[in-house]
C-alpha cells in the first residue's frame, strides 16, 4: 500500500523546486536589468510562495539544513528586481551562492524522501515492480 502522505510531501518538494528555480531566472532577469512591472509582481509572488510553502514543507519534515532562516535571509535580500538591478557584480554573485546552497539542499532533502519511498515500496512486496520511475 503506498503512503500518499509522503507521495503528496515529494510533489509538494518538486512543485517548490520549480520556485525556486523561478526565484533564480528571476536574480537573472535584474542582473540584465531587463524586466517590467509585471515581472516584478511575479517575483514578489514567487518570494510569498517560497516563504509560505516553507511552513508548509517545516511542518511535515524535519530540516536541519537549509535553515528557514537562511530562506528569510536570501529572500529579504531580494526585496525587488529593481533593487537586485542595482546590486555590485559581487553582490548579486553572493545572492547567487546563498540561493544555490539553498536549492542543492532542498535537492538533497527530495533525494531522502524518495529513498523512504522506495523502501516503503519494498516493504509492501510488489510496490516496487510496478511503481512508475520517478
Amino acid at each position: 500500500m503506498r503512503n500518499k502522505k509522503l507521495d503528496q510531501l515529494i510533489d509538494q518538494m518538486e512543485n517548490y523546486l520549480e520556485c525556486w528555480k523561478q526565484f533564480n531566472y528571476f536574480i537573472n532577469l535584474g542582473r540584465a536589468k531587463k524586466f517590467s512591472q509585471e515581472d516584478d509582481g511575479q517575483f514578489l509572488e514567487t518570494k510569498s510562495v517560497l516563504v509560505q510553502q516553507l511552513e508548509l514543507i517545516l511542518a511535515a519534515v524535519e530540516v536541519s539544513s537549509p535553515t528557514k532562516e537562511d530562506i528569510h535571509t536570501l529572500v529579504g535580500n531580494a526585496p525587488s528586481l529593481r533593487y537586485l538591478s542595482e546590486l555590485s557584480d559581487a553582490a548579486l554573485r553572493n545572492i547567487e551562492n546563498q540561493w544555490h546552497r539553498i536549492y542543492i539542499g532542498w535537492h538533497a532533502i527530495l533525494g531522502q524522501l524518495k529513498v523512504r519511498q522506495r523502501a516503503e515500496d519494498a516493504k509492501s512486496g510488489f510496490g516496487g515492480l510496478f511503481r512508475k520511475a520517478r
